[in-house]
């Protein structure tokens, strides 16, 4: 439980810290890999309340989602097909999924 929420919170300070802008080009990329790696965290967080929580299953988790989600990307770009909507609605489906198990939880306590 603790390791996706001091990952989530050095993240923040390193983006804070150091501001890197992303060219037009790589946004669509980003965007999913970013919400790929949040399904991930969220992910962690439920299984850490539910207490299955298994740290190798949580990196290769999140490193493998973000590579998938870009990859993914990828392909439709060069087929010009916008795939990217698809893994922003499947991830981004998966967040409020997680997100609501974790309240169910919370408010049972």
């Amino acid at each position: 439980m603790v390791l996706p929420i001091t990952g989530l919170i050095i993240g923040l300070l390193i983006g804070i810290c150091f501001p890197i802008t992303v060219p037009v080009e790589y946004a669509k990329f980003m965007s999913v890999a970013l919400l790929a790696s949040l399904d991930s965290v969220f992910g962690g967080l439920r299984a850490g309340i539910e207490e299955k929580f298994d740290n190798t299953v949580f990196i290769t988790g999140f490193f493998m989602n973000a590579l998938l989600a870009a990859g993914l990307v990828y392909i439709g770009d060069r087929l010009g097909i916008d795939l990217y909507y698809v893994a922003l609605l499947a991830f981004g489906l998966r967040i409020f999924q997680n997100l609501a198990i974790i309240r169910r939880y919370l408010l049972k306590k």
